[in-house]
């Protein structure tokens, strides 16, 4: 079994800081329920000057100049079950399978989320006839959208289309059209919000818009609808590049954060959502065997047409 080993030197400002608090900023990739069982399980010591310290709780407080050792054991990849969950196809051929995910769903399996994901259904629905590039986790997948965002995601059954679908993607030739609904009144029609995106310096487990390092990152934005008595303003957010979080963390930068985003806005509305109003409604690429142009739209979820059909309602 090979473990794998992490020293972190504890810097000033984690001076009192708990334990499973800082590493769960340090530690990119871990939950801190995860670092809390390590910790329990005396994965994790703590060298103070000449006092070495193994029986730890989550609770312990840290000083500066300490030395902290993680030990993380090699992961034991779980088997991925088909699994016969319905899926909403809008596009299928030999290559490729456009799947209109329903909120709430995770895309590929996870330590949180080890089935029920569109990975598990997409296996039972193509019978194992997916790319392998993505790993045994994420077979045929090339692209994701977060849990809570409804609509479009490609799949990719062979490892010719999904090379293909990549550079695509690369070259930005790929358009990747969402639809959502964001908190206060934008003024102008048009926007492009041209902020580089990286790891939170002050939260690791969100993104941010960074000064310097992250990635670039371009979004679009189009107001299809202002509601002036509720606040709010229905938008169409074109990709330009697909960083982690891009929309949600752009229109948050800029100080309109998506309705029902508890992570990156306040989450705080008298319009009850399941986290963000967010909807991949459109994908458009060419096809990876005949070089043909593919468009697909997404039809919206439920819970998006009766909040925003709500929201019209108040502005008569």
């Amino acid at each position: 079994m090979n473990d794998s080993r992490i020293d972190i030197v504890v810097p000033e400002e984690g001076d009192e800081t708990r334990l499973d608090s800082f590493l769960a900023g340090e530690s990119e990739g871990f939950s801190r329920t995860f670092l809390q069982k390590l910790i329990r399980d005396s994965k994790v010591t703590v060298e103070r000057g000449i006092e070495r310290i193994s029986s730890l709780k989550p609770s312990f407080r840290l000083r500066e100049d300490d030395r902290i050792t993680l030990i993380v054991p090699e992961p034991v990849v779980p088997s991925i079950i088909p699994q016969d969950i319905p899926l909403d196809i809008i596009y299928e051929d030999e290559d490729l399978l456009v799947v209109n995910k329903k909120k709430g769903m995770v895309v590929h399996p996870s330590a949180g989320h080890p089935d029920g994901t569109l990975v598990n259904a997409v296996m039972a629905y193509c019978r194992g006839e997916l790319s392998g590039i993505g790993g045994i986790l994420r077979p045929g997948i090339v692209h994701r959208i977060d849990r809570d965002t409804s609509g479009s995601v490609l799949i990719c059954k062979n490892d010719m289309a999904h090379r293909d679908i990549a550079e695509q993607l690369k070259a930005h030739s790929i358009e990747r059209v969402y639809h959502a609904i964001c908190l206060g009144i934008l003024k102008d029609d048009e926007i492009t919000i041209d902020a580089n995106i990286g790891r939170s310096p002050s939260d690791r487990k969100k993104m941010s818009v960074v000064t310097t390092g992250g990635k670039t990152a371009v979004t679009h934005v189009k107001v299809l609808e202002r509601f002036e008595k509720e606040k709010l303003t229905y938008i169409e957010c074109r990709l330009e590049t697909g960083r982690t979080h891009q929309i949600r963390v752009h229109l948050s930068h800029i100080g309109h954060p998506l309705l029902g985003d508890e992570v990156y806005g306040s989450g705080k509305s008298r319009f009850r959502t399941n986290g963000q109003c967010l909807h991949a409604k459109v994908l458009g690429f060419r096809q990876p065997s005949t070089g043909e142009w593919i468009r697909t739209e997404a039809e919206f979820p439920e819970e998006f047409k009766v909040i925003l059909n709500s929201i019209r309602k108040t502005q008569v």
